[in-house]
């Protein structure tokens, strides 16, 4: 299998078989000018976060672990908290960043503050509730067993439909 993201004028081609994503990709450069960027390291902005122990088995160095990691939890939890008004920022952003609070490393402290600067960036996309009585609730969960890439935990997600009639 081959799976082709399109973004704008950006591909992510992957698969489960390597000569099939080459293939996938000498199709696409003998019909357009493509230019393979090689490994991904940044989708959409976001570059691919990884745990202390997989850099230190891939031996990357560089991004350093904090030292004080209680500034990078607080600022999580402040986000966790946010995530009540914010659903823009849950899922995607806050619930992987929320990953990496345990050993957490300056790349991690980054994308945290890049989320607190969308978040000042864009004021007026917080969910507004009204002063009025609530007639209806459903709460829908869902979990995704081993889910993460990193420690192969699960991952869970759920929305809450609030309603006034």
């Amino acid at each position: 299998m081959v799976i082709i993201l399109i973004y704008v004028d950006d591909l992510l081609i992957t698969g489960s078989n390597s000569s099939l994503v080459q293939d996938a990709k000498m199709t696409l450069h003998s019909q357009f000018k493509v230019k393979d960027l090689g490994e991904l390291r940044y989708f959409l902005g976001i570059e691919r976060l990884t745990i202390v122990d997989y850099d230190s088995y891939m031996g990357k160095s560089g991004d350093l672990e904090l030292t004080d990691i209680t500034t990078n939890q607080q600022l999580i939890g402040k986000l966790l908290y946010l995530n009540i008004t914010r659903s823009d920022i849950s899922v995607v952003t806050v619930q992987s960043l929320s990953q990496f609070m345990k050993r957490p490393k300056q790349s991690h402290m980054e994308a945290d503050l890049r989320v607190v600067r969308y978040i000042k960036g864009s004021p007026g996309l917080g969910v507004l509730l009204q002063a009025s009585p609530i007639e209806s609730l459903i709460a829908y969960c869902d979990s995704d067993w081993a889910a993460c890439p990193n420690t192969r935990r699960s991952v869970t997600g759920y929305v809450i439909k609030l309603a006034t009639h």
